[in-house]
């Protein structure tokens, strides 16, 4: 903690940001305000020395001059206004601002003034107290960065100083820190990890079954009773490992007894129940396999008798599955055959829809097509009259370039007479005045031939816009005929188009009938192949039955088997009927 507040304070005095570095920061800028403005006048007094030389200059002199006065202004009163070190503020605010006062009172009473009058020996005077003001106020600038030159370097070195005595303390703290965490560690572990790991083996060697001391249990802190913990769990595993033993000798003798029921079981004998006694604990056991065992018995008894039964029901079923099998594929042979017959009606009226499908969207091309054609042939027209209107244009441009010769040659007039009048000296601009009316009368001659093809152009354009206005109109009685065909023949394949519906529905439910008929011929023969396995599972059932030991046989005695009867004769009781609509119904007295 102390590490961390010292760290804190002075890192944050040196840090980028902080006290020191913003003075220093500060000190900076003081420098960059001073070299050259706003603070230092030296541009001022530049622009005052070339105006003196070119007053003509006068308003852009006095909007530059006003322009750094108002910035010289704005930073005075920044530094006023600042928490800069007090000898470099009054160097600034002081010092320095005396000479420039009076430099730029100088400027706006007296200098610009006298400019402005035409007053050049006023003028004169006035500058000549401009650059005594500018002397002073230069002598007080380089003495103003001496200063703040040797103020930043001293705040330099103080910071460097700080930053170094900060690094020796922390490092001090440092080393302390680390002196005591080593004395922390050796404590803790004479006082805590070794004797957890004491108590750790010894818990190791209880949990393998190995007898076991555990120390440490007469300490009376956390590791205490950890101690005594493990001493408990040391307890109840030596009574864990005793009632253990009772139950594995029990257990012995249930298993002996269960083993010879279940070998007895296995051989097939079911009159096999357990009459030793067991411990109460596993009384249930003995019940239940008792139970279980009269109740399998009674099953037995029950398949074999139900086996007679279902073995002659089976036989029935699987004669009655193959005669509806038979009709059933009769049936499905026809549908098959009428769906053939519609399917192919199907497919001649949909390749007639098709084809007037295509013909209708030929049609319709054809239709863009011709408005494609109408809407080019607008964009002609409306191109041609662009046209027109540019052509226009080019004639005001032409006019324009000769009123440019005109006065070209007049000036070129002047130019000559101006020559004329400077005798020898002037005789090579008479030269280039004569070029220059030359080249405006060539202008004047180029601007009438444009003119004359100008109007030659229009003319044709005005011929082209009449022509593609014809071409417009004929395309419109083409797209007239083109739409009418293709009512026609749109309502010829919306007829086409609901007869291919009708009979693609009637096809479609031909083949439904049809995919149902070979489903239910499928699921026919399917039912006689199960029959007959079920008569076979049946009969193997009833010998695997036989091989057990029921104990009483005439209570378990099979029932009599009824004889198979034919279906195309008949009986007072028959054992499965077949219902007029082809369904099948079983006699339940033959599963009683």
């Amino acid at each position: 903690m102390v590490g961390g507040v010292v760290a804190a304070t002075r890192v944050d005095a040196i840090r980028m940001g902080g006290a020191m570095q913003l003075k220093s920061r500060q000190t900076a800028d003081l420098i960059a305000d001073v070299l050259p403005p706003p603070e230092y006048v030296i541009e001022s007094y530049l622009e005052a020395t070339l105006l003196l030389q070119q007053p003509r200059r006068l308003d852009e002199a006095r909007k530059r001059l006003r322009k750094l006065h108002e910035e010289y202004d704005v930073r005075h009163v920044y530094w006023s206004e600042s928490n800069l070190d007090p000898a470099l503020k009054q160097g600034v605010t002081g010092a320095t601002h005396g000479p420039a006062a009076a430099f730029w009172h100088e400027i706006e009473d007296r200098y610009l003034p006298a400019i402005a009058r035409g007053d050049r020996t006023a003028a004169a005077q006035s500058y000549a107290a401009l650059s005594q003001r500018y002397a002073e106020h230069r002598a007080q600038i380089d003495k103003l960065v001496a200063d703040a030159t040797a103020y930043q370097s001293a705040v330099e070195r103080d910071a460097s100083s700080l930053l170094a005595a900060t690094i020796v303390i922390l490092g001090v703290l440092a080393l302390v820190l680390l002196g005591l965490i080593g004395a922390c560690a050796v404590v803790l572990l004479r006082r805590v990890v070794r004797p957890l790991v004491e108590v750790s083996l010894v818990t190791a060697r209880l949990a393998k079954g190995e007898p076991a001391i555990v120390p440490h249990r007469g300490r009376g802190d956390e590791l205490g009773e950890i101690a005594q913990a493990v001493e408990q769990f040391r307890v109840a595993a030596v009574e864990r490992a005793a009632a253990d033993a009772r139950l594995a000798a029990e257990q012995q003798a249930v298993t002996a007894t269960l083993s010879e029921s279940l070998a007895a079981l296995s051989d097939g004998n079911l009159t096999a129940e357990i009459r030793a006694d067991f411990p109460p604990a596993y009384a249930a056991l003995k019940a239940n396999f008792n139970e279980a065992l009269t109740n399998l018995r009674s099953l037995l008894g029950t398949v074999i008798q139900s086996a007679a039964a279902i073995r002659n029901g089976s036989s029935e079923i699987a004669r009655a599955s193959e005669d509806l099998a038979r009709r059933t594929e009769g049936n499905a042979a026809n549908l098959e055959e009428t769906s053939a017959a519609v399917t192919q009606m199907d497919g001649q009226l949909k390749a007639t829809a098709d084809a007037a499908g295509r013909t209708v969207d030929r049609a319709g091309g054809a239709i863009d097509a011709v408005s494609d054609g109408r809407a080019i042939t607008d964009d002609a027209v409306q191109a041609m009259n662009r046209v027109s209107d540019s052509t226009r244009g080019i004639d005001s441009v032409i006019e324009g370039l000769d009123k440019i010769a005109f006065q070209t040659r007049v000036l070129a007039m002047n130019a000559a007479v101006e020559a004329g009048r400077a005798g020898e000296a002037g005789r090579g601009f008479a030269v280039v005045a004569d070029l220059v009316s030359a080249l405006a009368m060539r202008a004047e001659e180029e601007a009438g031939r444009a003119r004359d093809q100008l109007t030659a152009t229009q003319t044709e354009v005005v011929a082209a816009v009449e022509m593609v206005r014809k071409v417009d109109s004929a395309l419109a009685g083409i797209s007239a005929s083109v739409c009418e065909v293709h009512e026609w023949l749109g309502r010829i394949a919306t007829d086409n188009q609901a007869q291919s519906t009708a009979i693609t529905q009637i096809s479609a439910t031909i083949g439904t009938m049809d995919q149902a008929t070979q489903q239910n011929a499928a699921m026919v023969e399917q039912t006689s192949a199960a029959a007959r396995n079920l008569s076979a599972e049946v009969t193997a059932l009833s010998a695997q039955a036989g091989k057990f030991v029921v104990g009483d046989d005439a209570l378990f005695a099979p029932a009599p088997v009824r004889p198979s009867r034919s279906y195309g004769s008949p009986v007072d009781t028959p054992t499965m009927a077949i219902r007029p609509n082809g369904g099948m119904v079983l006699d339940k007295s033959a599963l009683h």
